[in-house]
């Protein structure tokens, strides 16, 4: 039976010193410098306070690239509406952290998923003795409904009764504007994430910015889940030349994260100790 010569060992040796040397010249490469935007009032998944990104998201997107030292990334604060448009022109690499929403953000990839929320609708006491808010968003029609600005969450049959005119989507630049509007009666329920309400809601307790006179609140109804991402443009791809590789390595980094309760351990961290 003929067998496959041997490698001269002088072959060998300068095989492996070949890759002894492209590995040692690319730990030697300074780290690729990556911008990601994040929201700037969205807590506690996603804020800026003293001049840093806070809240679960970045903290995910921190701890995950610890495990891309090839990569160096800032994190850099931006209002969710401006930073859709820099997604959608091509100006920024990456956006955290929107919903998968394909159909009306064609210019946008998604990440593997990071966390669920949990969208519920939260409305005033008044609003829900006078109104049977069972079925959602039927019950709804002709009350004034808090959003905030850029979000897309109501669901299609949401955004046709808005589009109709039979009922009216009030979007608010942050959680804690649309709050102090629903305890003022400027509007009637407000739709948005569960813990992200909860947690505004002790600020404004904390630093006493809620009228003496405020209207009590309570949640109505639950609606689906939502993931959230990290979204990356789609155009002008030349301008970022690394784009599929930090995201194949992201996604790896992210589905190992939840195998190992990586996840859901930075997520408690956080939730008890914000950094």
């Amino acid at each position: 039976m003929p067998r496959h010569p041997a490698f001269p060992p002088s072959l060998l040796a300068c095989l492996l010193m070949g890759c002894l040397a492209l590995q040692a010249a690319r730990a030697g490469e300074a780290p690729v410098a990556v911008a990601i935007y994040g929201d700037d009032a969205y807590p506690p998944y996603s804020y800026l306070e003293n001049g840093r990104m806070k809240g679960i998201y970045a903290s995910i997107i921190r701890q995950a690239l610890k495990r891309m030292p090839e990569y160096e990334v800032t994190l850099l604060p931006i209002p969710w509406k401006r930073g859709l448009v820099l997604l959608e022109t091509g100006a920024a690499f990456a956006l955290y952290p929107p919903y998968l929403r394909p159909d009306e953000r064609p210019y946008m990839s998604y990440s593997e998923p990071l966390i669920a929320e949990q969208l519920v609708v939260l409305c005033t006491q008044a609003v829900s003795q006078r109104h049977a808010l069972k079925t959602w968003p039927d019950d709804y029609l002709g009350l004034r409904i808090g959003i905030n600005a850029g979000f897309l969450s109501g669901g299609k049959r949401f955004d046709q009764a808005v589009h109709d005119g039979r009922l009216r989507a009030e979007p608010a630049r942050s959680s804690r504007t649309n709050l102090l509007k629903l305890m003022k009666g400027r509007i009637d329920c407000y739709l948005n994430d569960r813990l992200s309400i909860a947690w505004e809601l002790g600020r404004i307790r904390t630093d006493g910015a809620a009228d003496p006179n405020a209207q009590a609140l309570v949640e109505v109804a639950e609606l689906s889940a939502e993931q959230g991402y990290l979204g990356f443009t789609t155009r002008d791809p030349a301008r970022f030349p690394y784009r599929d590789d930090f995201i194949r390595k992201f996604n790896a980094v992210i589905k190992a994260m939840k195998h190992d309760g990586e996840i859901r351990e930075t997520v408690e961290r956080f939730l008890r100790a914000p950094d």
